[in-house]
């Protein structure tokens, strides 16, 4: 299935919190390395289907969700940086519908999605954005549906990989700015994934432990 990709309105205020716009253009060349050995991990975890619709919650340069349209899945992302989606736009094409949104408002129907994807997004958002962004995944996906969230692990990490990642993962959340890193530091103090997924009654989980312990994969079978 294919899309026409839409027009990017002149979001000229969002523009002005886009954080992302000095780093859009080469952020794959920093951080796809570590990411798309996760990507591969989750599509093993919960191996997508043709024809399954599938939506990336703050998709980014469309990297992630590349895979799953490469599998003949019907693809959608969201995200609030305009320049992250102008990058995955240009990855995409038409095979993807990308819109520039806010996760704790999407423009989708109520069980509208198979599967849900969440990649280092949750530990940015503060408490308030976090709960009101997951009722809006639990709204959009299918009472069978899936969620695969991917994120930072609180720990403890192992020797070697463990030991080189976390000061990697605490020096860009640190670079990210002062509300990003506050966010970063209150997921990890919760116990991150487990807990969240917990509170916001999503469903049973399986977890897996990756990267030393520093990142952690959730597949969840949404109630």
């Amino acid at each position: 299935m294919q899309f026409q990709t839409p027009v990017l309105p002149a979001y000229s205020n969002r523009m002005a919190d886009d954080s992302y716009r000095y780093i859009a253009g080469f952020y794959d060349r920093i951080f796809e390395p570590v990411n798309s050995g996760l990507y591969s991990l989750g599509a093993r975890m919960l191996q997508p289907q043709p024809g399954m619709k599938v939506l990336d919650v703050g998709c980014g340069t469309g990297a992630h969700l590349a895979v799953y349209a490469n599998a003949g899945c019907d693809v959608y992302g969201i995200d609030s940086s305009a320049s992250m989606l102008g990058v995955a736009r240009k990855r995409l094409g038409d095979r993807a519908d990308l819109s520039l949104e806010n996760a704790t408002l999407m423009p989708y129907e109520d069980n509208s999605f198979d599967l849900l994807l969440c990649m280092l997004v949750l530990h940015e958002m503060d408490q308030p954005t976090r709960i009101s962004a997951l009722a809006e995944m639990k709204r959009v996906i299918r009472p069978d549906g899936c969620m695969l969230l991917i994120d930072f692990h609180a720990g403890p990490v192992r020797p070697l990989k463990g030991w080189f990642m976390k000061p990697f993962i605490y020096m860009s959340e640190l670079a990210a700015g002062r509300r990003h890193f506050r966010n970063y530091r209150h997921f990890i103090s919760i116990d991150g994934l487990p807990a969240i997924i917990e509170a916001a009654h999503l469903g049973e989980a399986q977890h897996r432990i990756v990267a030393g312990g520093a990142m952690e994969l959730c597949v969840v079978q949404t109630v």
